[in-house]
């Protein structure tokens, strides 16, 4: 995933340190989360590092990683490029001052996960995305980096059957946001549709993060689809959704994985009840157990949310594959992980070679009352 928007300036730095009851003794080793923890997409990357914390904070209490304290740092990357390149370069910078840095956690969006690569890729680290999906972030060579989501290769023909055979989509038209994420995703569903014998009635790319749409909509209007789908984020589905509705459209609304999170269903709100959402990870009431929800309260003071699970599966990922390896060293953890069978909150966990789940799982949501309810696959 990857979007640029207007943010602050000054690069947040939130250094959080998850430790309590059995305390490590070899020392500490250090995660870093890099996503965006201000800005639009703030709760996205807050409930990663939620996720991440919790998962950390159950690891020391249970006397570390290899006898170490783990220490969670979060790290603003304002969804924005530079400052996420900017990020990791900070990253190297304590590794270079004797920081034992074991592992990234992020980023959120594809863009700035593309963009960090640059620095990571030559780290003595793991990085372990827990959202971003384009398709060409593992088809760079890297030897360190995994997923614990579905590419947009199995999110669009995911969704394009969806539309098609539940949503009964017979005119169906594409809206995509101009970045990477959007552009990705528009060719993946397209030629989905395009295997199905579909072909949609509209494709209309949008720029990234307006606060109208309105010259976009008759473009949109005049197909007269029954479903409209946005490979998109939440600042154009927020906007693109009520602005379809004032324009007295009845189509149905569907959006990627980019709107799944609630500033999407608070600021697109009352248009956005009703509308379909897809994901990368189950409905967080539904996985694990009461005592993984019950620590994740103590640790965030809150309920988990939407990428609170995929966070915390990330951290799993990363844990066991130190824990295996018997060791920090990067190559071995990153071979460990290659190998690992396990099974986690996002579900069974296992690579192909490129550092992608065999295994690539898609849910779809609804938003009911003010809040989503997974529909897909049934709960």
């Amino acid at each position: 995933m990857k979007k640029v928007f207007l943010t602050l300036a000054l690069i947040a730095l939130l250094a959080i340190t998850s430790c309590s009851g059995a305390s490590p003794s070899k020392g500490e080793v250090l995660v870093y989360v890099v996503a965006p923890l201000s800005g639009w997409q703030a709760n996205g990357g807050q409930t990663v590092l939620g996720g991440v914390r919790t998962m950390a904070d159950q690891i020391n209490r249970a006397g570390g990683l290899l006898g170490y304290k783990v220490t969670v740092n979060g790290l603003d990357d304002t969804a924005d490029d530079d400052t996420a390149k900017s990020q990791a370069e900070e990253i190297a910078s304590q590794i270079k001052q004797g920081k034992k840095v074991i592992g990234v956690i992020g980023h959120l969006n594809s863009g700035q996960t593309l963009a960090a690569m640059e620095i990571y890729k030559d780290l003595p680290l793991v990085v372990i995305t827990p959202t971003a999906s384009e398709v060409s972030l593992t088809k760079q060579g890297y030897r360190n980096f995994f997923r614990v989501n579905a590419t947009d290769a199995a999110q669009g023909p995911a969704l394009a059957k969806y539309i098609v055979e539940q949503m009964s989509g017979k005119r169906i038209a594409v809206v995509h946001a101009d970045n990477e994420y959007g552009n990705g995703l528009r060719d993946q569903i397209n030629n989905a549709f395009k295997s199905m014998n579909v072909t949609p009635v509209a494709t209309v790319k949008i720029p990234e993060a307006q606060t109208t749409y309105a010259k976009f909509i008759p473009s949109i209007k005049d197909a007269n689809p029954d479903v409209v789908f946005l490979a998109g984020y939440e600042t154009e589905g927020m906007v693109l959704a009520p602005e379809l509705r004032a324009a007295g459209m009845s189509a149905k609304f569907i959006c990627s994985d980019g709107c799944f999170n609630s500033t999407y269903v608070d600021e697109a709100a009352p248009a956005s009840e009703g509308t379909f959402v897809s994901a990368i990870s189950p409905d967080p009431k539904i996985v694990g157990d009461k005592q993984w929800w019950s620590d994740y309260q103590k640790v965030e003071s809150r309920n988990p949310d939407t990428y609170s699970v995929p966070g915390y599966a990330a951290m799993s990922v990363l844990s066991e594959g130190v824990k295996k390896a018997n060791t920090f060293d990067v190559i071995k953890v990153g071979d460990a992980i290659r190998s690992l069978d396990i099974t986690t909150l996002v579900g069974k966990v296992n690579y192909d070679t490129n550092g992608d789940l065999k295994d690539q799982r898609v849910y779809i949501f609804t938003v009911k009352d003010g809040g989503f309810v997974q529909v897909f696959p049934k709960p």
